[in-house]
C-alpha cells in the first residue's frame, strides 16, 4: 500500500519542456495548474497523503518528478537522468527524500550511468527497467546491484520507439499488465496477462495502480472499459497539457 506522494508543481517554463510531441501544440499553462491541482486531488482519493513542491522555472521538465528518484519500501535511488538539461533536478529532491528515508538507504546512479525513473516499473519484489534513449547499459547495471542488494529482482527491457518504458507498457495489479507497440507479444511479459491497448489509446497504458484504484487518464473510453471490466474502481485524470511535453500520469508523482 502506498501512504505517500511528491509532486512538484509545474513552472511556466513548462512551455518549453522537452517533448516529441509538437504536433500536439503548446501547453496552455492555466490549464496545466488546473489539471495539476487535480492531480493532486485525485491522488488524495487513494488514500496517500501528497507532498507538494515549488515550481523551479529553471527546469522545465521538473514536474515530472518521477524522472529524478525511484522509492521502494527498503530504500531510495537517486537517478541521473538521461537528458543533460534534467541533470540538475536530482539535487533539487534530494532533501525532499532525506524526510522518509536514512541515509543509509539512499543510493544514487552515477556518471556514465543513466536511468530515469519513467523507464522502471516496480510489480512486487521484482523490477522491470527499459534500456532506452534515457537509461543507458551502465545505469541498469548501478541500478541492479543497488536493487538485488535490498533483496529485489531486475529485469532489463529493451525500449526502442517511445521514451520511456513504461510509456508503452504498464503493470495494474492481479497479474494484469497493460501493454502496446512493441511490447505486445514480448516474451519477458508472457507470465502476465497482457491487455492490447490500441495505438489510438496507446497513451492510455500510463495508468495509475494507487492502492486499490487505477487513475485512467481522460479521453480514452475504451481503455477505461477495459480496466473497468476486470473489476477495479477507476478515477479519470486529464493530463493533456502535460501530454504535449511527453508526460503521463505516473510522471507527474513519486509514490511510496
Amino acid at each position: 500500500m502506498f501512504k505517500h506522494a511528491i509532486v512538484r508543481r509545474p513552472s511556466r517554463s513548462m512551455l518549453s519542456g522537452i517533448t516529441t510531441s509538437s504536433y500536439l501544440g503548446k501547453p496552455d499553462f492555466d490549464n496545466a495548474l488546473r489539471q495539476h491541482d487535480e492531480y493532486i486531488k485525485t491522488l488524495e482519493k487513494t488514500g496517500v497523503t501528497v507532498e507538494v513542491l515549488e515550481a523551479v522555472e529553471e527546469y522545465p521538465d521538473s514536474c515530472f518528478v518521477e524522472d529524478v528518484a525511484v522509492l521502494t519500501p527498503k530504500g531510495a535511488v537517486i537517478t541521473n537522468p538521461g537528458a543533460p538539461t534534467r541533470k540538475g533536478e536530482v539535487e533539487l529532491i534530494i532533501s525532499t527524500i532525506k524526510q522518509y528515508y536514512d541515509d543509509k538507504d539512499i543510493y544514487r546512479i552515477t556518471n556514465p550511468g543513466t536511468v530515469e525513473g519513467g523507464d522502471v516499473m516496480m510489480v512486487g519484489e521484482r523490477f522491470y527497467i527499459g534500456k532506452s534513449k534515457r537509461t543507458n547499459e551502465e545505469g541498469i547495471k548501478q541500478f541492479t546491484k543497488i536493487l538485488e542488494g535490498m533483496g529485489y529482482s531486475v529485469v532489463a527491457v529493451p525500449v526502442n520507439k517511445i521514451l520511456h518504458l513504461k510509456t508503452g507498457v504498464d503493470y495494474i495489479g492481479n497479474n494484469n499488465m497493460l501493454v502496446s507497440g512493441e511490447f505486445i507479444g514480448m516474451d519477458i511479459f508472457e507470465s502476465y496477462e497482457n491487455h492490447i491497448i490500441d495505438d489510438n489509446e496507446a497513451y492510455a497504458v500510463n495508468s495509475l495502480l494507487m492502492n486499490d484504484k487505477i487513475i485512467v487518464p481522460y479521453g480514452f473510453p475504451s481503455t477505461l472499459e477495459m480496466i473497468q471490466k476486470l473489476g477495479y474502481e477507476t478515477l479519470v485524470c486529464d493530463s493533456s497539457e502535460f501530454r504535449k511535453i511527453d508526460g503521463g500520469l505516473s510522471c507527474l508523482s513519486l509514490r511510496f
